[in-house]
């Protein structure tokens, strides 16, 4: 609910201004001369209907504006000569909508209107009553109203491209960090990992080629240069990865899990229900909590198997991970920074995420990300 500076919310705020203008008009006509005993009780309903109005003003700032209008124009021909407070502020809420044209339309007519009503219900002279009805009073106050409701917009509009530019401004250095990043990350690491990975790899080939035995460590040396490789081609990929580029998605698990296999881990993917077009972020999270779950099954679960399951629910993504590896319930491993960014991911769409061992061996990766859907 929207709420203002000191936590009031707007639906209570516009009843307390409605409440306020309606007791004004009333008090107001009920004090004039000009009110008889005849018209009282038509007048008086008219006066507070017009200020109860403004209750709807946020919801229906055009339709309040007629409503107001209408009012002012009844109540002046059951004999109450009140400045139209009510109009005032409601022309204020259209201006402030965005209804500037409409509403200098509509402001045209009434004060024709009441110029009519003048001479037609109060029997006043024509020269007179369109000499008070277009007084300079209440031209001065329509177009006070007009102004504050213009500045108001003006200002809301700049907040608003104020903060759109901030955010924008924010993703944008966000994104240049992270080719920064990935950049230094490329220069520093990959060739140093890849001299360490071919001289290995040739030690390894050469000590076999004669018939020697191959040293443990020389062995740990090649798998440490291969495996350190990977996971740095992962972290410059993500690194990479930015709104610029297509994103990976729903559609690219089925490859994600083929590559697994080539890990030695027999993977399986089932996808049920109808697949539809769900938004962009949501798409993306679903690609990195399988690839996440999947890269910790290969390096840490010491398990076999690995099942993935994605059910397309009406207005959800359900995703589910199971692993035959060691971990139990009491042994559960710490949560690692793959997990703590899954989550992450998942709390920012709304969505739930469950990440525990099972009570027969193995681990699960459950998450549920709520897809809302445009017409």
């Amino acid at each position: 609910m929207d709420r203002g500076r000191f936590g009031v919310p707007a639906g209570v705020r516009d009843w307390a201004v409605a409440v306020g203008v309606a007791g004004l008009l009333v008090g107001t006509g009920l004090s004039g001369e000009n009110s008889t005993a005849n018209s009282d009780l038509l007048g008086c309903a008219l006066l507070a209907g017009g200020g109860l109005a403004l209750a709807a003003g946020r919801r229906a700032p055009l339709v309040v504006l007629a409503v107001t209008g209408l009012c002012a124009v009844g109540y002046q021909a059951a004999g109450f000569d009140v400045l139209a407070v009510s109009y005032l502020v409601a022309v204020y809420g259209a201006v402030r909508a965005g209804h500037r044209g409409l509403t200098v339309a509509v402001s045209l007519a009434l004060l024709v209107a009441l110029h009519l009503t003048a001479l037609v219900f109060q029997g006043e002279p024509v020269r007179e009553a369109f000499g008070r009805g277009g007084g300079v009073l209440e031209l001065a106050w329509l177009i006070a109203a007009f102004a504050a409701g213009e500045a108001v917009r003006q200002a809301e509009r700049r907040a608003e491209e104020a903060e759109r530019t901030r955010e924008e401004t924010a993703r944008r250095r966000a994104d240049e960090e992270r080719l920064r990043i990935a950049r230094e990350l490329h220069d520093s690491l990959t060739h140093q990992i890849s001299v360490i990975k071919v001289q290995a790899e040739v030690a390894v080939h050469v000590a076999r080629r004669r018939g020697e035995q191959v040293p443990e460590a020389m062995l740990a040396i090649q798998e440490a240069g291969r495996e350190a490789s990977r996971e740095l081609r992962a972290t410059l990929e993500a690194l990479r990865d930015d709104d610029t580029t297509p994103p990976r998605g729903l559609d690219d698990v089925p490859e994600l899990v083929r590559k697994s296999r080539t890990l030695g881990l027999d993977a399986t993917l089932t996808i049920d229900g109808r697949q539809h077009d769900v938004p962009a972020a949501v798409d993306r999270t679903v690609y990195r909590i399988v690839q996440e779950a999947l890269t910790n099954v290969a390096r840490h679960a010491d398990a076999t198997t690995a099942a993935v399951r994605i059910d397309c629910l009406p207005d959800s993504l359900a995703i589910r991970i199971d692993d035959d590896g060691r971990a139990t319930p009491a042994a559960a491993p710490l949560p690692g920074l793959g997990l703590l960014g899954m989550r992450e991911r998942v709390t920012a769409l709304g969505g739930r995420l469950c990440a525990e061992p099972r009570d027969g061996g193995g681990f699960t990766v459950q998450a549920e990300l709520p897809v809302e859907r445009t017409s």
